[in-house]
């Protein structure tokens, strides 16, 4: 047996503060406003989608539903004689008999007594680890699925099997697997790592001090309350993104390597810390987006809902329980003895809180150790509870399996007020509106390109039309013109000849000759001229013809600048639906403000009420029997 001073990690190496390299993603734990909604009594049903904000373009309302309650379930599991008891007890009968069927359990007082205790569920020495993890942890991890806090512990004495319960790998036989393992599997076939996300932080709790088990170096983590939620978180975790199956067993390993352990007369690898694993679910909700058409009528161009779209988010807490002991059966001196007592502190917290909740009492001591203050949301608080108490047959530790039983007995009492946590992803609703901007404005940009190349190209083509007609025009005006005087021109010396040799053949008597030649002379000028005038008329009506087509392109280019002047308007009235959208954000988180201070102010005056009755009974008893 080792000394019982000294302590180790699991893998037998001594304690140090270097920080351990591994290959998986860390994020930081980013914080979010939830909404809540009351969980169906029957339990939680696969598919329900909760009714969030207001439907259609109208602003969205807010309601908080109180839950309903969900008693924390308590499974016993008794672990079968080792080979030191079936020596040591073999003249002696087991101190508890199973009746699994009844769901009871038998604790013998004596050899002609016993006490009988009822259970949710009764696991004999006999059950699998696939039977312990469907009644215990399965309804709790679909309570996750859908959006439920779920919370699965194991509490007993040092060696009778938590960590083989919860924490088991099972490479070598994949039937040994724990709850840890297998709840993760059921988690990973159930998401979608595309649309969904899931990280896993892993801690322990070693002598009131929070530490890193992913991270050793980071030993002293502190624990932050929303103050308007009331939920419990450690930002300060290391928090791993969860991809695959064989990721998470590498983390469990790394976190078990690095776990306080050691050896004691109960339990050769007694765990000297609670372990907690911490599973941290983000699942979209399908089928909540809807599209709306545009003002403009055109049902090509839609526009979505600016609705954002609707995720859940839930955590599930396995906690490993640190072993409750007698120090003179465990046999700690030293160190280990101070483990124990702060292993003992811490549980006895626990219980009290458990009875105080149990007994409907006015004040639970939630502040009086750090487990209590990290499990405030399952015991009492929104989370579905799971509890397997570990026991051991040997009637040499009776005094310790009947005080985990009664623990057991004492937790069912506990009622849980079960909500549905969900909330709006804006910031997806952001990118996808960021998205759809950028796809317009480029778009836009397309459009205005193609629509200026496409006047520069009519009017190009409508300049060099106009320039064509305008050269036509004065080339043919010019040819018409030199024709025509060349015709006069050749025509009048035609006529000098013509009159000169009249002159000398005829005489001064054919001067009545020549006037008629120079009258036909000239009515020839003037049809001229009257053809080139038709000629001139004609070129000006195709001129004003090229001069309206010229004034109808003009027109279309006004056309596409006032679609283009459309199409901005419609990014401004995007852009101003979505300011509208975050207006109406911060409206619902005013309102659930206010919702939280109407409640708080309502369970104060419930406090008051029970000092009141609680003083009126110390004060007149005999009147409270009377009354009674």
């Amino acid at each position: 047996m080792a000394a019982s001073g000294g302590y180790n990690y699991r893998d037998g190496t001594q304690r140090s503060s270097h920080k351990v390299d591994r290959p998986l993603s860390i994020n930081s734990n980013p914080k979010s406003s939830v909404k809540s909604k009351a969980l169906p009594a029957s339990g939680p049903r696969r598919n329900s989608t909760g009714s969030i904000g207001g439907g259609g373009a109208g602003p969205a309302t807010s309601k908080i539903d109180t839950g309903v309650p969900g008693r924390v379930r308590v499974a016993v599991r008794l672990r079968p004689r080792n080979a030191e008891e079936m020596v040591a007890d073999a003249d002696f009968a087991d101190c508890v008999e199973l009746q699994p069927e009844l769901k009871r359990l038998k604790l013998r007082k004596n050899n002609w007594d016993t006490d009988t205790y009822e259970f949710d569920e009764v696991l004999t020495e006999f059950a699998s680890q696939k039977r312990v993890y469907e009644v215990v942890a399965k309804p709790v991890v679909e309570s996750v699925l859908e959006g439920y806090n779920g919370t699965v512990m194991a509490y007993g004495q040092t060696g009778t099997g938590k960590t083989y319960t919860l924490g088991r790998l099972g490479e070598e036989d994949t039937a040994a697997r724990g709850i840890m393992v297998r709840a993760m599997e059921d988690i990973l076939a159930d998401v979608s790592l595309e649309s969904d996300s899931l990280s896993v932080s892993y801690l322990q709790l070693y002598m009131e001090t929070i530490q890193d088990l992913l991270d050793p170096a980071n030993d002293n983590i502190s624990i932050v309350e929303d103050p308007k939620t009331g939920d419990v978180s450690v930002p300060g975790a290391s928090l791993v993104e969860i991809r695959d199956h064989q990721s998470f067993v590498e983390l469990l390993r790394l976190g078990e390597a690095h776990r306080f352990a050691t050896n004691t007369k109960l339990n050769t690898e007694s765990s000297r810390s609670h372990a907690i694993l911490m599973v941290n679910v983000k699942k979209s909700v399908k089928g909540r987006d809807s599209a709306l058409p545009s003002q403009n009528g055109n049902n090509s161009h839609m526009v979505k809902s600016l609705k954002p779209p609707v995720v859940r988010k839930s955590k599930l807490v396995v906690v490993d329980l640190a072993g409750s002991e007698r120090i003179d059966k465990s046999g700690s001196e030293g160190h280990t003895l101070e483990e124990a007592k702060s292993i003992n502190l811490s549980l006895s917290a626990l219980g009290k809180c458990i009875n105080a909740l149990a007994e409907n009492s006015a004040h639970v001591p939630v502040r009086d150790s750090k487990l209590t203050r990290l499990l405030r949301d399952s015991f009492g608080g929104t989370a579905r509870t799971s509890l397997v108490i570990t026991i051991g047959p040997s009637p040499r530790h009776r005094g310790e399996t009947a005080s985990t039983i009664m623990f057991g007995q004492r937790a069912m009492k506990v009622e849980n007020m079960l909500k549905l946590k969900e909330e709006f992803d804006y910031k997806s609703l952001a990118r996808r509106l960021d998205i759809q901007l950028d796809k317009l404005i480029a778009e836009h940009e397309r459009q205005q390109k193609a629509f200026e190349d496409e006047i520069e190209r009519i009017t190009i083509e409508a300049q060099n039309r106009i320039s064509e007609v305008e050269r036509n025009y004065a080339d043919g005006l010019e040819k018409d013109y030199m024709e025509s005087i060349k015709k006069l021109e050749e025509q009048l010396v035609m006529n000098q000849k013509k009159h000169g040799s009249e002159k000398i053949t005829n005489g001064p008597e054919d001067d009545g000759s020549n006037v008629t030649t120079i009258k036909e002379s000239c009515r020839v000028h003037v049809e001229e001229i009257d053809d080139l005038t038709k000629l001139l008329q004609k070129e000006t009506l195709l001129r004003k013809a090229a001069e309206e087509e010229v004034q109808n392109l003009k027109i279309q280019l006004t056309q596409w600048k006032r679609s283009e002047a459309a199409g901005n308007s419609e990014i401004l009235k995007l852009r101003k639906m979505l300011e509208n959208e975050e207006h109406q954000k911060e409206k619902l988180e005013g309102e659930i403000a206010t919702l939280h201070s109407q409640l708080l102010q309502l369970s104060f005056e419930a406090n008051e009420m029970v000092q009141v009755k609680l003083c009126l009974w110390l004060v007149r008893p005999e009147l409270n029997q009377e009354m009674g």
